[in-house]
Formats: C-alpha cells, structure tokens, sequence
C-alpha cells in the first residue's frame, strides 16, 4: 500500500529513577500520549505545573483512526500552541450532505454566523495531530515525555499514587501526588484499578478505506443510504490532507473483518463507487465495531480519567477525540487551583460531574445516530427511509435525518459552579456556555476574542467609556486576590483606561450582538472560557461571590 505519511520514531532516554539520579515525587503523571492525553500534558505544563507523560509506544497512532476535529477542539488547540498548523494543514469544511440512494435529500451548514476565527470543522488524519502536539510538548519545560514506558501496576494511596513502569532498561517506581488516565478505550490502568464501563456494543462493522487519489469533489461531508454502489448499506466520504479520501462502508455484523481488509475485497467496493475511471491507491485499511459506554464517574480518588479511557461513542458524529479535548479543558485549570492550594479538591469532583453531563450528551446523540444509520427492525427501517424520502420536500423530515449529529461543544447550564442569571438576557452566553468567538481591536493590533481569553479567571465588563469605569477601584483588587481575576474592559470605540485595565475594541460590534451587551454588563469566565456568571452591573460583592462558587470555596 501507498504511504503518504513518513512515521517518526521517537528517542527512548532511560529514566532518571534507573540512572540512580535523585528522583522526586511528582506533582503529576499522565498515562498515555495519544491526543488527549498530549492536550493534558501540555496544558498542565504550559500553566506551570512539572508533569510526566508516560508511553508504551515510540511513534504516532497508525492510520488516520480520528479525522474530524471541530471548532471547539481547534478553538482549544489554539491555546495548546498547534491550532495553526492544525488548521493549515487540515481540509476546512462546514458543509455536509446527505443521499439517500441517487439523490441528495439533506443539507447542513456547521458555520451559517460570520466573524468566527476558525471552520466549524476540519478534517485531519490524527498522526498528524499527535506529531504536531509531540513536537510541542517536547519543548516545553517542565513536561517530561517518556516513550517506551509501559505502566505494568498502580497503587492508590490517600494523597498519591505508585505506578510500576517497565522501560527497555528495567522496571522502575514512579510517584506521583495525582494521575490523568488517558490511555484509551482498551485503558489497562483502569483495568488495572478494577473500574468498569456500562453502556452498550453496536452489532455492526464498518470498513475504513484511506485512498490516495486526485479528485475535485468540494471538501464537504458526503453520507450516502442505501447507495447504488453500496446497496442496502451505509457510506461516508472525507477528504483528508495529502489528497487521502476517507471513506467508511457500513459492513453488517456478518462481515469477517480479516477477509473484508483483504486489498482484492476492499478495491472492487471503491471501484464501484468511484468508477473504473479514477485512479486511486490504498494508504490504510480497518475494520471496526464501537460502543456507546461510560464510567459510573470520572474521578477515583488521586486518578482522573479523560478520553475514550472514562467514555466512548459511536465514529458518527466525531465526538470521540473532540470529546476528550474538551474533558482535558475541564480538568486541568482545577487541578492546577487545588495543586496550588488555592481550591478544595471537592473542585475535582465537578469535573467528573460536569464531564459526565458531556459524555451522556454525546452517548444519547451517538446512539440516536447509529440506531438512524443501521435500523434495527423491519419498521425502524420503514421509518428511516420514509423520513429520507420525505426529506427531499419537508422541512419537518429534514429535521428527523440522522447521519450523526457532528460534535458541538456541551452547555453545562446545570453546573454547581454556575451561579444564575439574575438579570434577563437574550442570545446563547448563558452561565455554563462556552464564549462565543468575535473580532476584536486594541490600538493597532486585530486579534480574535478567544485567543486572548482563557487559562485563567477573567472579567469582561462592557462599558461606553473605558475612562469612566463603575467601581474601578474595586476591580482591580480582584487581580490580586487568592485566585486572580483579569479586568478587561470591552468598548464600541476603544479607547483607554486610566485605571490601567485592558481596553478591547469591539469595532464590529459582534460582541455586543453575541454576549447581549449594554453600558455595565459583565461577564465572569472560566480559564476554560466557559460563562461562570454574568449580570447587568458591576457588583464587586457579587463577582466575589461568583468566584468562590466556581472553585468550591463557598
């Protein structure tokens, strides 16, 4: 088979606890250097906190495996430092179809607002992801990535953990005071702890096929039902970077999956759907079942687990790596407060909370989508072709197609470190919400709003007139409380503050218009830039308030 992707093999270095240096407890290790547990690692060294990362492997995953990133994800990659070169060398698309046999009866737009920095999605073969995230975390200080390092025990004390780690140069003792599980959904640490997942197998396979091959198909989502050159099955098409097409064919649960990879029983399927015509070569070729299952909790003492580790859904939708980018978001920024002592570990348990919220989020949407994709009756079958048929006329049925409800980021409204609205708001920004994205100004620099957002607390108040701030004096003391609060003001026409706050200029007003801003609102965020509290005047008793709620100090 063809490869367009040179695999890097990665140094092994042998351990300073077998080089017999003085070793030290760790503040933190993070078991598994996938993408997740890469956004982990980095985040938690880029905030200034020293962290292990451990590997059994040497090299990025092989095959594409996750492709679909969306802009949630990307938007959190941003602040991880490869967001860019994700970007660039990624295919953007917002536009996905459907087909239902020869025509085409759905059509959706992840991006219809404007003024947004990044594309509601992209496609990216996940190697590349990993290699761009390695490279990172390879020069940061403080994060010590260790390829070839296998967790073969844990042992969980009160206030940490003890892993036995085997290397190529023997087995030795890590410590460490907490742990980020992160190595999948085949996770041997959760083994290992005896912690189970509950939730559901689909009986169904699927074939992925990568093909390399020049084609001018437009970088939108193709879903085909019931495909003349497929017939009674599913197809999904995507066009990844390095002119490699992705394209999954629904198998049956009949299937063999070692006879169905064979190159002779894979290349008739794509003929037949490309035509005789196109030229194309194999890069990758799998076959896969999936589940939709979780852990009762997330949170196990001093372990906390991210990813397809603590859940796992169904490929239809692309919610599985972006659904662990987003746990990752959530965890760190309380780890960080309570390894500071500057929170309770209680803060630790909102974050299996609020993550499994997330989870069952996408576990019900991913069930709905695979029992929409593959009918598990006669009538469920009747049902969703009816709805297909329907659909090329009625908006009604449009609204009932389901070829995978693609990744949003969750609303956590429900959230015990939200404090509610008490003030009447339009528009989507409401406590638990993650900040929406618009244009803004300071002097001469254009910057987007979520670039400067995040990794810490921060104050957005909207004002007329940066020189003529309610409170000021106020304010500013939140910076240099116990957990510190950034004040930046928010003007239609800029300007700057004698108090010597941050001024931004919202020049297009997208700001105003998205966050429902008049003269006095402001808004409390998260460092994961999720909405903690808003109110229509500033009220330095009620953000204090509001800042003890959302690290569990009240």
């Amino acid at each position: 088979m063809l490869s367009t992707y040179q695999y890097p093999k990665y140094e092994y270095s042998m351990p300073p606890e077998l080089r017999g240096d003085v070793t030290v407890r760790h503040p933190v290790v993070v078991v598994g250097a996938g993408p997740v547990g890469l956004a982990a690692a980095i985040d938690m060294a880029q905030q200034g906190v020293p962290v292990v990362l451990l590997d059994d492997d040497d090299t990025v995953s092989i095959g594409s495996r996750g492709v679909c990133y969306a802009k949630r994800a990307l938007e959190i990659l941003d602040r991880l430092g490869v967001g860019d070169e994700c970007v660039e060398k990624g295919v953007s698309w917002n536009v996905g179809r459907t087909f239902f046999r020869e025509e085409e009866v759905y059509n959706f737009n992840l991006l219809p607002q404007a003024d947004h920095k990044r594309p509601g999605m992209i496609n990216l073969q996940q190697y590349y992801l990993e290699e761009y995230l390695v490279r990172h975390a390879q020069a940061l200080p403080g994060l010590d990535l260790r390829f070839r390092n296998k967790v073969i025990s844990v042992s969980q004390e009160a206030d940490g953990v003890a892993l036995q780690v085997e290397t190529p140069d023997g087995i030795y003792t890590l410590d460490a005071d907490w742990m980020v599980v992160a190595d999948g959904a085949r996770s041997s640490v959760r083994r290992m702890m005896e912690l189970e997942v509950d939730g559901k197998i689909f009986m169904d396979r699927f074939l992925i096929a990568d093909v390399v091959m020049k084609a001018d198909f437009p970088a939108e989502r193709w879903f085909w039902f019931d495909p003349p050159f497929h017939p009674g099955q599913s197809v999904l098409l995507h066009h990844q970077a390095d002119n490699v097409w992705r394209i999954d064919f629904q198998l049956g649960w009949d299937a063999d999956p070692e006879e169905e990879k064979r190159p002779e029983n894979v290349i008739p399927r794509i003929r037949a759907m490309l035509g005789d015509e196109r030229e194309f070569e194999l890069e990758w070729v799998s076959v896969y079942t999936f589940q939709c299952r979780r852990m009762s909790k997330f949170r196990h003492g001093r372990a906390l687990f991210v990813g397809d580790a603590a859940h796992q859904v169904s490929p239809f939708g692309a919610r599985g790596a972006n659904s662990g980018i987003q746990d990752t978001d959530n965890l760190i920024w309380k780890l960080k407060l309570v390894i500071e002592g500057r929170a309770p570990e209680t803060l630790l348990d909102t974050y299996s909370e609020e993550r499994v919220y997330a989870a069952d989020e996408n576990i019900l949407n991913s069930t709905r989508s695979t029992d929409f994709i593959t009918p598990k009756s006669r009538m469920s079958l009747v049902f969703r072709n009816a709805v297909l048929v329907l659909a090329r006329d009625y908006p009604f049925a449009r609204a009932l197609v389901n070829s995978g409800r693609l990744s949003v980021p969750s609303c956590l409204e429900e959230s015990r470190l939200n404090t509610p609205d008490t003030a009447s708001f339009l528009g989507d920004m409401a406590p638990g919400t993650p900040c929406d994205d618009s244009p803004m100004r300071a002097q001469v620099d254009n910057f987007w709003l979520l670039g400067r957002l995040g990794n810490h607390f921060q104050l957005l108040v909207y004002v007329e007139d940066p020189a003529k701030v309610p409170q000021a004096a106020a304010l500013q003391s939140l910076v240099a409380g116990d957990v510190p609060v950034e004040v930046i003001l928010v003007a239609p026409r800029g300007g700057r503050s004698p108090d010597g706050l941050r001024v931004f200029e919202d020049y297009t007003g997208r700001f105003a218009e998205r966050y429902d801003a008049h003269p006095g609102t402001t808004y409390l965020l998260r460092p994961d830039q999720h909405v903690a509290a808003r109110w229509r005047k500033v009220d330095p008793a009620a953000i204090r308030a509001a800042l003890a709620r959302a690290t569990c100090k009240s």
